[in-house]
């Protein structure tokens, strides 16, 4: 009864996807799933792939899906996806099985305790008590309803809604009669509508904290705009439209959604902004004295670097999330808001600034030299290296389809490298807290949010910390491309590198393992690339079929930190060329 109820009203909260690992505490709910007809589940055996996949959905739809757990260490499993999901302010619904109070501390099997078990990460807990006739159904409707609204409110994120269930689990027994204690719900019964409807309160600036924002960029001489992490559903145009209306140079991070599109003309972009920031005159030549940054931290830890030594008279952050976003502790000016909303308020506040261009001009002209070295330089190696994979990858998938990058190195090289000219593509990172974890099942979710296939970007070790995962490619397309550099390709960057007897064992982590036989294994086409050419063949290929397959590129670790050598190297042998302004 209560979890037919509870199901109800979730699908009238618009809440229809759920994603269940198998167990037998959690029978009622799954019960209750398994029988509405507007409910759409999936069946995943490990809890953790289950969360992530809830996750990539989120980050797709925009909206929260149910994860499903019966109790113990089940969903424990979704710790890292719940960390994730707070941090990077994704909605997710928890619903997760528990043992009644009476099996509470006695030892009883799968009994833990689960109250508040995610710590600070959830944005509401609530602990369901065990139904009973003595609780009124109006207080578990009205919770449902209180839980959805949290978890995609004004600062989404996860939710955990604990539920106990007694024994028996199964359906109710026949002759049982409800009828009195469901008469207080007649009238909610005769309708769709949930218990309790919640109307978002709009967010917006203030209007003083707008007109300060405007004084400041109007009276910028050597503005920037900087843009990273952004949701897939953020109104992110109005952004690039305001750094072509103030003709200031705009620095789009691989997650703000505004690398991989179509910018329109004149194009402000600094596409490779990370690789001129490597070269110190550079940075003192373009220090501004105000930066507008919109979204989360960038992936690129030279522009954090570049924002520290700059010190700005005025630095503006803008987040509809009320967190401190400021790594580099630069931020001066802190605007909660939605992008869109206060990009195209300073646009309506400040006139164009075209007799400003001088700084934007030189931004461009440093950009316009280092496109065609890091492209020549990619061409004249042949190979098919982890930054050509991620140029070419970008450059080849379909407009629309969701491209998730995984994190250490294939996002860094993502950011650095991937270019688009047409189209757009929504692109999804795990960046809330950046692990390596869940990022098969992440890509198997916002598959199944999207009407289309996803393409998924990722290392062997992520790869490997995920396998259970293909499993869900059976039921939703991904077409993933491993780069398998044989471990921690990423490690090579820093200094330990130098330590030769610790390096190997400790942070290179060599397996020896190919993804042939993970493929075989789950019954997914598989191909070795071993040229630009064979891989742009191969993932076409992949594209028309709009299935799932594996797709491996074999990479050195060694060789790939000398091939960034010497794209720096290139990049700012072209700098050298620019005359001096």
């Amino acid at each position: 009864m209560w979890a037919r109820c509870i199901v109800e009203e979730l699908v009238r909260a618009s809440v229809t996807r759920f994603f269940l690992a198998p167990g037998s505490r959690s029978t009622p709910l799954v019960l209750a799933l398994a029988d509405h007809p507007d409910t759409i589940t999936v069946m995943h055996y490990d809890e953790r792939g289950a969360a992530f996949a809830a996750l990539g959905y989120a980050r797709m739809e925009g909206k929260a899906a149910g994860w499903i757990t019966t109790s113990g260490t089940a969903l424990a499993n979704g710790y890292p996806a719940v960390v994730e999901a707070s941090v990077d302010h994704v909605p997710l619904l928890l619903l997760t099985a528990d043992r009644p109070p009476e099996l509470q501390a006695t030892g009883a099997n799968q009994t833990i305790d689960q109250v508040k078990i995610f710590g600070s990460y959830p944005r509401w807990f609530v602990d369901l008590p065990a139904p009973s006739e003595e609780v009124p159904l109006q207080h578990v409707l009205s919770t449902v309803d209180q839980a959805v609204y949290r978890a995609n409110g004004d600062i989404p994120g996860p939710v955990h809604v604990n539920l106990m269930f007694r024994k028996p689990l199964g359906p109710e027994p026949e002759g049982r009669s409800f009828q009195s204690y469901l008469n207080p719900l007649r009238s909610w019964m005769r309708t769709d509508e949930p218990w309790t409807r919640y109307h978002p309160q709009e967010r917006t600036s203030t209007q003083s904290s707008i007109d300060h924002l405007a004084e400041l960029v109007a009276g910028a001489e050597k503005g920037l705009i900087i843009a990273s992490r952004m949701p897939c559903s953020a109104n992110t145009a109005a952004v690039i439209d305001l750094a072509r209306h103030l003709h200031w140079p705009l620095l789009p991070d691989i997650g703000s959604q505004l690398q991989l599109c179509a910018a329109g003309h004149p194009d402000p972009r600094i596409l490779s902004f990370d690789h001129l920031l490597a070269d110190e005159q550079f940075v003192e030549d373009v220090r501004p004295d105000v930066v507008l940054h919109f979204g989360a931290a960038p992936v690129s830890k030279r522009l954090l670097e570049a924002t520290a030594v700059w010190q700005p008279a005025a630095y503006v952050l803008v987040h509809p999330a009320p967190d401190r976003i400021d790594p580099a502790r630069v931020v001066t000016d802190r605007v909660q808001g939605g992008f869109g909303p206060v990009a195209k308020s300073l646009i309506e506040r400040v006139p164009g600034s075209e007799g400003k261009a001088s700084y934007h001009d030189m931004w461009q002209e440093a950009d316009g030299l280092a496109e065609p070295a890091i492209e020549s330089m990619l061409e004249e190696s042949g190979q098919l290296s982890e930054p050509a994979t991620a140029r070419l990858l970008a450059a080849h998938v379909p407009d629309g389809w969701p491209l998730v990058i995984g994190n250490s190195m294939p996002v860094r090289d993502a950011d650095r490298f991937s270019r688009r000219a047409e189209g757009r593509l929504p692109v999804i990172v795990n960046r809330g807290a950046s692990g390596i974890d869940g990022l098969i099942a992440t890509a198997a979710g916002a598959a199944a949010a999207s009407e289309t296939p996803s393409v998924l970007l990722l290392g062997d070790l992520a790869a490997l910390h995920d396998l259970n995962s293909l499993q869900l490619l059976r039921q939703f397309p991904v077409i993933v491309v491993v780069l398998n550099n044989d471990g921690g390709g990423i490690f090579h960057f820093l200094p330990i590198a130098h330590q030769s007897d610790q390096f190997e064992p400790y942070f290179g982590t060599p397996h020896g393992r190919s993804f042939e036989s993970a493929a075989q294994m789950f019954e997914l086409p598989y191909t070795r690339a071993g040229t630009p050419d064979d891989f742009t063949a191969v993932f076409q290929q992949a594209i028309v079929t709009r299935s799932s397959s594996i797709i491996e590129v074999e990479t050195g670790r060694k060789e790939n930190v000398q091939l960034h050598e010497r794209l720096l190297g290139r990049v700012r042998q072209a700098l050298q060329q620019q005359p001096d302004s």
